[in-house]
């Protein structure tokens, strides 16, 4: 790659790393200061709210990256055009058909490696800050284990071997202890469904253990009362958006043998494949401010335009996601719409420039 290009480069990405942290900061501090809200129990203190914030980041930067890439090309071309370096590259015969190639190049590595990012960093910061905030918000324990989920409810000991993300137990297995612990009930099911404030139990073997032995009972569906809701469950799962491909294609494969719907889960699996894509556009948008000729001045007005792009960009993939679950659209629409919507309009308005 030539000298000029790798200059380039080098300014992108110095003023979309520094764009990055001044969001991720702004981001996170918001994030903080909801958090203090449920900071008032002994063991949920400030610091730890703050802990649960910092290990939320990646998350944050993986949701950020289209904005900051966008508001670091406008930071990085607003500066080449003020020093003329811009003007000096198109007199030498610099072409736009060549920034846009090399746009799309540094794009395709950005989003490499957000993919990558997403993929093996975001899914477990997620779940593990959620774990740690269920460990300190709430009474109850839970850790994951190779033997499933683990979970102490009062004297109960909970095991669930599969927790799927709409909440529902497979192979739940409960120990009830007396309160000089000892074992006086065993239950295993099959499976669980939350109906109507509580968990039912499907297929259920019954242990009782006392003085006088051990009997057992088989059971076609039995109540139970837990302070292990959905609601608590929900926070140790990462939400859909947030999972990794490998475990969204799984689980979509799941609720297809199961005859269950899985669009909400296919959104979010053709979103997070194509996101990364999103950097390409977000580069090629940032070159088209800088045709501006500097002395017209308006830089704080480009830079407040770039924002306003990118925040509608991070607006309509959310939006264009409901309105495909409503409408029963396929799912790689809502994930590719606004990536085409956006990027047709940067290659527009770059064309109309070569054209003037």
């Amino acid at each position: 790659m030539s000298i000029l290009f790798r200059y380039i480069v080098r300014e992108v990405l110095i003023a979309s790393f520094l764009a990055m942290l001044v969001l991720a900061g702004l981001f996170s501090f918001f994030d903080f200061l909801s958090e203090l809200s449920d900071a008032h129990s002994a063991s949920y203190t400030p610091l730890v709210a703050s802990l649960f914030v910092a290990m939320n980041l990646p998350a944050r930067i993986y949701e950020l990256m289209p904005l900051a890439v966008l508001i670091g090309g406008l930071f990085a071309w607003s500066r080449l055009s003020v020093g003329s370096e811009f003007s000096v590259m198109r007199s030498a015969g610099l072409s736009t058909s060549r920034l846009v190639i090399w746009m799309l190049l540094l794009g395709l590595s950005i989003g490499a490696a957000t993919l990558l990012f997403g993929e093996y960093v975001t899914p477990y910061a997620e779940r593990t800050a959620q774990q740690m905030k269920v460990r300190a918000t709430s009474g109850i324990v839970a850790q994951e284990f190779p033997s499933g989920l683990w979970a102490k409810d009062g004297r109960t000991f909970i095991n669930i071997r599969e927790l799927h993300p709409d909440a529902s137990l497979v192979d739940v297995h409960l120990y009830e202890f007396d309160a000089d612990f000892n074992l006086k009930l065993m239950r295993r099911a099959k499976n669980a469904q939350w109906q109507d404030g509580q968990w039912v139990l499907r297929q259920v073997t019954q242990t009782t253990v006392d003085e006088k032995g051990t009997r057992s009972a088989t059971l076609e569906s039995l109540p139970w009362q837990s302070a292990v809701n959905p609601d608590l469950l929900a926070v140790l799962m990462v939400v859909p958006e947030r999972m990794a491909l490998s475990a969204l294609h799984a689980y979509i494969q799941h609720l297809d043998e199961n005859q269950q719907d899985s669009e909400r889960y296919r959104i979010a699996f053709w979103s997070k494949l194509t996101f990364p894509l999103s950097a390409l556009v977000m580069l090629v948008l940032a070159l088209v401010f800088a045709f501006h000729p500097p002395r017209h001045g308006g830089t704080g007005g480009r830079l407040l335009t770039g924002i306003l792009l990118g925040l509608g960009f991070l607006l309509s993939n959310r939006i264009f996601g409901q309105i495909a679950m409503l409408q029963d659209w396929p799912a790689v629409v809502p994930a590719l719409l606004p990536i085409t919507v956006f990027g047709m309009a940067a290659f527009v308005a770059l064309w109309w420039i070569e054209r003037r």
